[in-house]
């Protein structure tokens, strides 16, 4: 899978690069060279976010060695960048571009692409997901973004991310949590595998009183397998992953133009139809009198 990913990656950098301000005698055959295949060097205060980065936390610790590298060494890869008008939005390279905005860089390397939303976002994920910079919950919401957004089934987006499809949906579980559970974990006060264990727990009320058990008694993994056990959650009562429910769920989004989600209990389970406005609403009711 990290080969894959690395040809995503790899296949945004070119494999020659030249300067975007070149001598007389240079000029001609920089001429001949698309953008693709030139590094240029621009301010970064040109650059503006790409409001598809799927990441929104990042570590002060780490941030703040990666500016001591660049201070050292300087930005060793271009980051990536689509034209915006006078200025470029960036598609890879948000903490290099941070840094360089601390130092007060007035140029850095950057190479540009044309990119549709998608592919902003597909580009973005790779980059977070091969780095492993995303927490779980910030890689569960740009899967389903993938998926709500571009209408991907769960094959599609595992593909793109270049991860095993039971990998990505068992991430997607994470987000039936409650809020508070989710919060908790991307902040790294419970783990993984305390997730998985309230995920086996079909109520959501037990779920925080375990999840508040374990972050006051600070329990181990262990403790909390015999407390989901103890409140009834065993692996048998856990959700079993239908994969069939991504193509009914497309199929819903097509129906009534908005997001759907198949969510399954032990018994049955329940479908939930997101609307924006009261007129998207009204248009939903319409649909369902109209069956």
């Amino acid at each position: 899978m990290a080969q894959a990913l690395g040809r995503g990656l790899g296949s945004l950098i070119p494999k020659k690069t030249f300067e975007a301000a070149v001598s007389d005698e240079q000029k001609e055959p920089a001429a001949a060279l698309s953008d693709a295949d030139r590094v240029f060097r621009v301010n970064p205060d040109s650059i503006v976010m790409n409001p598809y980065q799927p990441r929104h936390n990042f570590s002060e610790i780490s941030l703040q060695e990666l500016i001591d590298s660049i201070r050292e060494h300087g930005i060793l890869q271009p980051l990536v960048v689509t034209r915006q008008g006078d200025n470029y939005e960036l598609i890879a390279g948000e903490r290099r571009w941070r840094s360089a905005k601390a130092l007060g860089l007035k140029e850095v390397p950057v190479i540009i692409r044309e990119a549709s939303e998608q592919k902003k976002l597909e580009l973005a994920l790779i980059e977070n997901v091969q780095r492993q910079d995303l927490d779980l919950i910030e890689t569960a919401r740009a899967y389903r973004r993938l998926m709500d957004e571009f209408n991907l089934t769960q094959e599609e987006t595992a593909k793109k991310a270049g991860k095993a499809r039971s990998s990505v949906a068992n991430t997607l579980r994470l987000l039936d949590l409650p809020e508070e559970i989710q919060r908790a974990l991307s902040s790294g006060r419970i783990s993984e595998a305390h997730a998985k264990y309230l995920l086996g727990i079909a109520s959501p009320g037990q779920q925080m009183v375990l999840f508040k058990k374990i972050v006051n008694q600070n329990l181990t993994v262990a403790q909390t397998s015999e407390e989901t056990k103890r409140l009834g959650g065993t692996k048998a009562a856990r959700i079993t992953i239908n994969y069939a429910d991504q193509d009914k769920e497309a199929q819903l989004r097509s129906f009534f133009g908005t997001k759907a989600r198949i969510i399954r209990s032990r018994r049955g389970g329940r479908v939930v139809l997101d609307f924006y406005s009261e007129e998207e609403l009204g248009n939903i009711l319409d649909k369902i009198e109209n069956i």
